[in-house]
């Protein structure tokens, strides 16, 4: 596999930042929280594999930033990203690497993550190969295909389900062996938060995606609307908490996760008002920050309680 650079590119001595860029890292935490997320609430219930564990958190980083790679291609192959264009990897129009080579490390990395998850099903149970080569599909078919999900209003549905809600299942099901009403029940706004991770995208590529005839959520429902509904999303998130610390459910240490609402609150004023694409970056990092922090806190909540029952 050779990197293939025009005379105007970087480097080699820096192409390990163009690498790194073309992951784009900001949203792999939309793959590792689910995961932390998922083998923790296992943990609570006694059951805990450090390989599983390592193996998951690997497969599902790089399905993600598989993903990335196949978004990079495609949006290219489409004429969608220019060299001007805010918040991508910019590996074909910045940095003179060939499409073809960008679809390969793709595909490379899918062939690790396939090897890791027959080490995951051989450990737990092979069904769970079928629902592994569904979210690799919906990774692929995101931006690729004659019809992709992210050209729809139903890119927010899609990752929120298979990348934050059902990698939770996932996560806990390769320890415990079985899915419970608990574990469901936190993966609920785990995945509307991964959601909106993509409905932020969104909404700063909203003028271009129309321009190119995409029919996105803030496209449907126009960016007001959009906007309105990612403040309405994050305050369900933090009342489901409520919810479930009310009812008994969970441990009141899961409302940690309150202090991420400054993010979220900075995320949603963030995009008000903008027009320009680099204006609303601000206003996606804090909406990444908060899955982010929001995850992290309730896992750190959990153990809490867990190591506390136990002193």
């Amino acid at each position: 596999m050779q990197i293939q650079y025009n005379s105007q590119s970087l480097s080699y001595k820096r192409a390990w930042k163009v690498w790194w860029e073309l992951i784009r890292p900001h949203t792999l935490t939309a793959a590792f929280v689910p995961v932390l997320l998922g083998t923790v609430l296992a943990l609570l219930e006694g059951k805990m594999n450090l390989l599983l564990f390592a193996a998951m958190m690997a497969a599902s980083i790089l399905i993600q930033a598989a993903t990335n790679l196949f978004n990079e291609y495609y949006d290219f192959k489409r004429g969608l990203d220019t060299e001007e264009s805010i918040g991508i990897g910019g590996g074909i129009v910045r940095h003179g690497m060939t499409p073809k080579l960008i679809i390969k490390l793709a595909l490379c990395m899918y062939g690790i993550s396939i090897l890791l998850g027959i080490y995951i099903c051989a450990s737990s149970s092979w069904w769970l190969s079928l629902v592994g080569l569904v979210c690799m599909s919906i990774g692929y078919f995101y931006t690729g295909g004659p019809l992709p999900i992210s050209s729809t209003p139903f890119g927010e549905l899609f990752s929120g389900f298979f990348m934050g809600f059902l990698i939770i299942l996932i996560a806990f099901f390769i320890q415990a062996g079985y899915i419970s009403n608990i574990a469901i029940l936190v993966a609920i706004p785990s995945g509307i938060l991964v959601g909106l991770i993509n409905l932020g995208n969104n909404l700063r590529d909203h003028d271009g995606d129309k321009a190119n005839g995409r029919k996105t959520l803030p496209i449907v429902l126009g960016p007001q609307k959009a906007i309105g509904l990612l403040g309405i999303m994050f305050a369900f998130s933090y009342l489901w908490l409520i919810g479930l610390v009310v009812t008994g459910t969970v441990t009141p240490w899961v409302l940690l996760a309150f202090l991420s609402m400054p993010k979220a609150i900075r995320a949603t004023k963030g995009f008000r008002g903008k027009i320009e694409p680099i204006t609303m970056m601000p206003a996606m990092k804090s909406t990444a920050q908060t899955n982010t922090l929001f995850g992290l806190l309730i896992a750190i909540g959990l153990l809490i309680s867990y190591f506390g029952q136990r002193v």
